[in-house]
């Protein structure tokens, strides 16, 4: 695959991983990581699948509305929202792995057109398209 790049950047993680710190190389954002305590940790910082989430999340309602505009399928609500839930677990083979359900909710847009809206999304998302086929990932339309 050839990727035409737009933007880049660029984010360290530095002391244990989990249990560290992880900044942006611009310095506009540094955060404290810890495990959450299901995993071990004592749950008093940040995890990968929090930000995995956060930036899934904000990534899928802009694929919302960039479908809904292109496509001329209505106008997503400034009230829409995406909520992403992020499940890590052991996998049957080993390792570990995760699962994403996106919960997106459109208010004043007919189902039908909300539902096209979500499906074709999927498809064009960034996030979607670097998981699809490596975790499971359930769209749900609150």
């Amino acid at each position: 695959m050839s990727l035409d790049v737009k933007y880049r950047t660029e984010a360290q993680a530095s002391g244990g991983g989990r249990d560290g710190i992880t900044k942006l190389a611009s310095g506009m954002l540094t955060l404290t990581m810890n495990s959450p305590k299901e995993l071990g940790g004592s749950g008093k910082g940040h995890n990968p699948e929090e930000l995995f989430a956060m930036g899934y999340a904000a990534c899928f309602l802009s694929a919302m509305r960039f479908v809904a505009q292109a496509e001329k399928l209505g106008t997503v609500p400034e009230s829409a929202t995406v909520d992403a839930q992020v499940a890590i677990g052991g996998l049957p083979e080993g390792g570990f792995g995760l699962a994403v359900k996106l919960v997106a909710k459109m208010p004043g847009l007919e189902r039908d057109t909300a539902e096209a809206i979500l499906a074709r999304a999927h498809e064009l998302c960034p996030y979607s398209n670097a998981t699809r086929g490596n975790i499971d990932v359930t769209l749900e339309l609150a």
